[in-house]
C-alpha cells in the first residue's frame, strides 16, 4: 500500500491546521495560573517611557512565557548559539517619524522575545518554534497622543491595528467596530481610550504558551499595584546587532545568505512543513528583524 498524500489531500489538511491553531481560545482570566507583569523601569521621563506598554503574562511558572533577552553562547562543538535569557528582561525600542497628507507622526517600536512557543499537538501549536518574538507599535499624533496602537508577532503573523479616540473619524475604515474586532481567533478592542485616565498605562494581555495577544486595555498605573512585577531595561533595538559572545559581538539575525535578515534558530519547523507550498515561502513563520 503507498503511504502518501495526493497535493490536494495535502493542503485540504494544511487548512484544517491552520484553521485549528488560528480557532477561538478561552477567556484569558481562565489562564492566570500565576500572573505577573512586565513593566519599564521608569529610568527617566521620556515619550518611549511613558507610552511603553506593559505585558501581562498568564502564567510564569513555565519559563518559556518569561521574556529575556536575546544572548548568544558556544555550544560543545564550538558553534554559535542564539537563545533568549529570562534572568535579564528587556524591551527594545526604537522610534520613527513619517509623514502624511493629514499630519506628521511617530511610531514607538516596541520589541521582547521569548524562549519559545513549545511545541504541542492537542491543541496545535502551528507556530512552535525558539527565539519568539512581539512588537507593539504606539503610532503618535503631532501632539504626541497616541492615534494607533499595532500588535504583531515578529514572524510577521497576528496583525492587530487598534485605533483610540484621539484618532479622528473620519480616518476610520467604513462601518468599523469601535466596540470590539475579530484577529485571528481572539476578540480584540475595536477602540481605545486613553481620556479620562490620570496615569494611563497601555496594557496588553498575552497568552501562555502562543504568546497570542488575547486583550489590550488602557488602565491606570495604580490598578498594577498589586500584581507581581518584573522590571525591563528599555534598551535600543540596535542592541540586537551587538550581542555579547566571548568578547567580541554577533547579531540576532542573520547577516547573509538566504536566512539574511531572520533571527537566528527561529525557523518554525510546522509552518514550513504545511504551509510553504500555499504560501510560496520557505521560512514562512521564520522571525524577522523589524525594527
Amino acid at each position: 500500500m503507498k503511504l502518501f498524500l495526493k497535493p490536494y489531500t495535502f493542503l485540504f489538511l494544511s487548512v484544517i491546521l491552520v484553521l485549528t491553531a488560528c480557532s477561538h481560545r478561552p477567556d484569558i482570566q481562565k489562564e492566570l495560573k500565576a500572573p505577573a507583569v512586565y513593566v519599564t523601569a521608569e529610568t527617566e521621563k521620556s515619550l518611549s517611557h511613558s507610552f511603553a506598554p506593559v505585558f501581562l503574562i498568564a502564567d510564569t511558572n513555565q519559563s518559556y512565557n518569561k521574556i529575556g533577552s536575546p544572548s548568544a553562547r558556544y555550544n560543545s562543538n564550538g558553534k554559535e548559539v542564539i537563545f533568549i535569557d529570562i534572568n535579564h528582561p528587556a524591551v527594545y525600542f526604537s522610534e520613527k517619524k513619517f509623514k502624511t497628507e493629514s499630519g506628521e507622526y511617530t511610531n514607538l517600536n516596541y520589541r521582547i522575545h521569548f524562549p519559545k512557543i513549545p511545541g504541542s499537538l492537542f491543541p496545535f501549536h502551528l507556530t512552535a518554534g525558539k527565539n519568539v518574538g512581539l512588537m507593539v507599535v504606539v503610532t503618535l499624533n503631532s501632539n504626541q497622543k497616541p492615534v494607533l496602537i499595532t500588535a504583531v508577532h515578529t514572524c510577521g503573523c497576528y496583525l492587530a491595528f487598534i485605533p483610540t479616540t484621539f484618532l479622528p473619524k473620519g480616518a476610520l475604515p467604513k462601518k468599523w467596530n469601535t466596540t470590539s474586532q475579530r484577529v485571528y481567533g481572539e476578540t480584540l478592542p475595536g477602540m481605545l481610550d486613553y481620556e479620562g485616565k490620570n496615569k494611563p498605562k497601555l496594557l496588553v494581555y498575552l497568552r501562555s504558551a502562543i504568546h497570542r495577544v488575547a486583550d489590550i486595555r488602557i488602565v491606570e498605573s495604580d490598578s498594577l499595584a498589586d500584581v507581581q512585577k518584573f522590571s525591563m531595561p528599555l534598551m535600543s533595538m540596535d542592541r540586537l546587532d551587538t550581542i555579547p559572545l566571548n568578547g567580541n559581538s554577533t547579531s540576532l539575525f542573520h547577516q547573509k545568505g538566504i536566512l539574511k535578515g531572520y533571527v537566528k534558530g527561529s525557523i518554525k519547523y510546522w509552518e514550513t512543513i504545511f504551509l510553504s507550498l500555499i504560501s510560496l515561502d520557505f521560512f514562512v513563520g521564520t522571525d524577522k528583524a523589524y525594527k
